[in-house]
């Protein structure tokens, strides 16, 4: 029950102290820099038609870039663990890929795919893909000798310990990387859409910013950080689904 109520007070402790403008005196910030809490929630009531509507295009780009994303990521650790000579360059390379701010990507993506969907989900693949590959890798190295000793004992083919042994341990490694990218596929998608598009939370925050409509551009921000919860949750659900074998699930 605490475990509830507490950061439901903590939460509402500051909406309290945000809306009574303390927090602006605390940091020396005016309202236009710093909007209020009841005038973000009426921007958010007068615009929410276009809101709901962009959100679920920006949504849509993060979710398709992620599964793209994370399966090529996927992908790229299994080669890596079948082939062991070139994995660690392969995994240097999407680590290197990843090391690449989402700004200097944008208008590489928007130049191959076109000032589109597609460009958007170029981008979010790109974030996306490098977690996935190490969290999987590392998954499929981590196993347990004794349970490696068992198979090689009952002369098991490489193709069998990959697919029962391998990529099982994998999987909480997995969900692991599949969290991080909830979160990270949604700064990806409203980055690139800063730049090139004409739809999407990104593009209406950036011109709220541009035309000083600053309770709009953070209802933009509450509605990205909403999305990008639910969509973390989804994933946590998954895991307690696919993955009650493993003893953390089972201990809890």
């Amino acid at each position: 029950m605490f475990r509830v109520i507490l950061p439901v007070l903590a939460g509402v402790l500051f909406l309290a102290l945000w809306e009574l403008q303390v927090i602006h005196k605390i940091f020396d910030l005016k309202k236009y820099q710093l909007p209020l809490p009841s005038a973000i929630a009426k921007a958010m009531g007068d615009n929410m038609s276009l809101l709901l509507s962009y959100t679920g295009y920006t949504l849509t780009e993060a979710v398709l870039g992620m599964l793209v994303g994370s399966a090529l990521g996927f992908i790229i650790a299994l080669a890596a663990t079948a082939w062991p000579r070139w994995g660690g360059g392969s995994l240097t390379l999407v680590a290197a890929l990843n090391a690449v701010p989402i700004v200097a990507l944008a208008p590489i993506m928007n130049l191959w795919f076109g000032d589109g969907l597609g460009s958007r989900i170029a981008i979010v693949t790109a974030t996306t893909m490098a977690a996935m590959a190490i969290n999987a890798y590392k998954g499929m190295a981590a196993i347990d000798p004794l349970a490696l000793d068992l198979m090689h004992s009952y002369a098991a083919p490489k193709s069998a310990v990959l697919r029962h042994l391998r990529i099982k341990n994998s999987l909480p490694y997995v969900f692991t990387a599949l969290k991080i990218n909830a979160t990270a596929s949604m700064i990806g998608a409203i980055v690139g859409e800063f730049f090139f598009s004409s739809r999407g939370l990104g593009y209406l925050l950036s011109n709220s910013i541009k035309v000083a409509k600053m309770p709009l551009g953070w209802s933009c921000i509450v509605l990205a950080a909403i999305a990008g919860v639910i969509f973390y949750l989804v994933v946590e659900r998954l895991e307690k689904v696919f993955i009650r074998w493993h003893p953390s699930r089972r201990a809890s």
